[in-house]
C-alpha cells in the first residue's frame, strides 16, 4: 500500500472512529435510568445473542477481560435476577450462565428508546439509499469487530 493510500485509510478510520463514538455517546445519553452499567448490559447482550448459556471463561473472552474481572459482574447480575448459573450437564465442573426473562426484558427496555430515536433520525435525515448504505455499513462493522478482535492490552 502506498504512503498516500495508507494516509487516506488512516483518515477514513479516524473519521469512522469519531463518528461511531459520537453515535455511541448519543445513544448512551438516551439510556433508560435503570442503574445497570454498560459492562453488565454488554454481558447480558452476549448471552442474549448467543441464544444459549455460556461459560464465564467464554464471556470473559468475548468481553476481552480476565475471568476474575468478570466474577463481580456475574455475581451482581445474578443477585439482581438478570442471569442464572447452573451446572453443565456434560461437565459438572463447568458452570453455565444464561440470561433470564428479567434480563432479556432489561435489554429490550434499554434498546427501545435508543432504537426509536435512531430510526426516527434516519427517516428524517437520510434518503432510502443512504439508509441502505448504513445497513450495509452495520454488517461490515459487525464483520470487522467479530473477525478482527483488537489485541489484548496488558498493563505495564
Amino acid at each position: 500500500m502506498s504512503d498516500e493510500a495508507s494516509k487516506e485509510l488512516l483518515r477514513d478510520a479516524n473519521a469512522l472512529r469519531r463518528s461511531s463514538g459520537a453515535l455511541l455517546r448519543r445513544l448512551r445519553a438516551m439510556r433508560v435510568e435503570h442503574g445497570v452499567s454498560g459492562s453488565k448490559l454488554s454481558v447480558l447482550g452476549w448471552l442474549e445473542r448467543a441464544h444459549r448459556p455460556l461459560t464465564a471463561s467464554r464471556l470473559a473472552e468475548l468481553e476481552r477481560l480476565q475471568p476474575q474481572s468478570l466474577t463481580r459482574i456475574i455475581a451482581e447480575l445474578e443477585r439482581a435476577g438478570f442471569i442464572r448459573r447452573r451446572e453443565d450437564d456434560a461437565d459438572r465442573r463447568q458452570l453455565l450462565i444464561e440470561i433470564t426473562p428479567k434480563g432479556n426484558d432489561l435489554l429490550v427496555q434499554d434498546a427501545r428508546r435508543q432504537n426509536r430515536w435512531l430510526a426516527e433520525a434516519m427517516a428524517k435525515e437520510l434518503t432510502p439509499a443512504e439508509r441502505d448504505v448504513l445497513r450495509i455499513a452495520a454488517g461490515l462493522l459487525d464483520r470487522l469487530t467479530t473477525e478482527n478482535p483488537p489485541p489484548r492490552v496488558v498493563p505495564k
